[in-house]
């Protein structure tokens, strides 16, 4: 196959004596794609592509990644200018619906969210009826997915006013759902939410206060939460978005793709990669905070041990999110007054990558999870509540990832195919002559 993206408009395809051409389609920014949406139809072929590393599902207007470069950009800003100068509020609405909110839009957009705060009454009963031990995120993607039994307009999917509430209900509702997975988790008492307070202000209320003393929001602890949030905002095409997006497409209500979402998110291989950095120092630490001994087991091809935290499926330069994310780590632990020994060996670890050529020639640079992981230790945040807050950031990415899908001409029923490699043909053989 042979295709100059930059002068050619059609890439040429030789099957034996036979040649035909596939159309190019030119992005506006990143990769070109060759269409093989006739592929099987011209050919009777198919692609092969395990793990859809070289497959474009859709067009899409949403997120910019650049992994060789380092970038990565909402809706055309560069995400150092949004962690910098914007809330999560203010993301999400820029996600969701195209551009940065005025003023006015802001405060409305703000003031539908903080009004749908509360959940069912009912709902309580449903947590109650998990186990004291139930996975936070079980708890989340069933609560998510049940919510959809209390608002039946949910299911009008291309009615856009019933959309846009179940937008709003959908952020508003998904920290209350996930702070008390927590305190099941823990056996405390839920903790309503406040209006009064801000957006992930209202989040760490819900999770640590307790009916029996004050709790005050520390300001620099939320401010860096909400950064948090805006920096797990979106990523593109990953694991948990494309499942959003299958199961969005054979028109499931925006609940249920969400919760597909965040199941897809609980794997340890995805949103669940923060627990294993962790995990990770904490051994480090235990055995006597040796970094070189663990660089070298990591280095060791007949070791089975590796570094969580380093190295990304797409990005190939240094994950633009965990430069941003460092010093906010340096500004928790500062006021949280937590123990810094895990930041300590991180660093180490960080300088190590930075340094060292076997690091250096896999682009094995440290990613997002390997700091967000301290920033939700220092607040306060078991391993198993990491995820749920991943979950909450990404909320506006997937919602924004549904919407532009359900809005989309070439929008279709999700389904891959498949290249068989089972037995052919067989005759059934009763049981009596097996």
């Amino acid at each position: 196959m042979t295709a100059d993206a930059a002068t050619r408009t059609a890439a040429a395809l030789s099957i034996g004596d036979r040649q035909i051409e596939l159309p190019i389609v030119h992005g506006s920014d990143g990769d070109d794609a060759i269409d093989i949406g006739s592929l099987r139809a011209e050919t009777g072929l198919i692609t092969l592509d395990p793990g859809y590393g070289n497959t474009g599902a859709c067009s899409s207007a949403i997120t910019y990644l650049d992994g060789e470069a380092g970038v990565l950009r909402y809706r055309g800003y560069p995400i150092e200018q949004l962690a910098e100068h914007s809330s999560f509020l203010e993301v999400a609405y820029l996600l969701i619906w195209g551009d940065l909110p005025s003023q006015s839009q802001l405060d409305h957009f703000v003031a539908e969210v903080t009004h749908h705060t509360l959940i069912r009454e009912e709902m309580r009963h449903f947590f109650d009826s998990f186990p004291a031990d139930a996975h936070p995120m079980a708890v989340l993607a069933s609560g998510t997915v049940g919510m959809s039994t209390f608002y039946p307009d949910s299911q009008n999917i291309f009615d856009a006013d019933a959309v846009e509430v179940t937008i709003n209900r959908l952020i508003a509702k998904l920290p209350t759902l996930a702070a008390w997975s927590f305190k099941k988790a823990v056996g405390q008492p839920y903790v309503y939410p406040r209006n009064d307070l801000g957006y992930s202000s209202n989040l760490l209320h819900m999770m640590f206060a307790v009916p029996s003393e004050d709790y005050r929001v520390d300001p620099t602890v939320a401010e860096a939460l909400d950064l948090l949030l805006i920096l797990h905002a979106d990523h593109e095409q990953n694991a948990s978005t494309s499942t959003v997006r299958l199961v969005g497409s054979t028109h499931a209500n925006l609940y249920a793709s969400i919760s597909a979402g965040i199941s897809a998110l609980w794997g340890p291989l995805h949103g669940g990669a923060n627990e294993a950095v962790i995990e990770t120092l904490e051994g480090i630490v235990a055995d006597g905070g040796n970094v070189q001994k663990w660089v070298d087991k990591a280095k060791d091809p007949n070791d089975t041990f590796r570094l969580a935290g380093f190295g990304h499926r797409v990005y190939k330069n240094f994950d633009p999110r965990a430069k941003i994310i460092r010093s906010a780590a340096e500004r928790v632990l500062a006021a949280t007054g937590a123990d810094d020994r895990l930041f300590e060996i991180a660093q180490q670890l960080e300088d190590v990558a930075l340094r060292d050529e076997y690091f250096i020639s896999r682009k094995l640079y440290p990613n997002v999870d390997f700091y967000s992981g301290l920033i939700y230790r220092a607040i306060g945040f078991p391993t198993n509540m990491f995820t749920n807050s991943f979950a909450i950031g990404r909320l506006p990415g997937w919602i924004a990832q549904w919407r532009e899908m359900m809005g989309s001409k070439e929008s279709r029923l999700g389904r891959p195919r498949q290249v068989y490699v089972g037995p052919g043909a067989r005759d059934y053989v009763t049981i009596e002559q097996r």
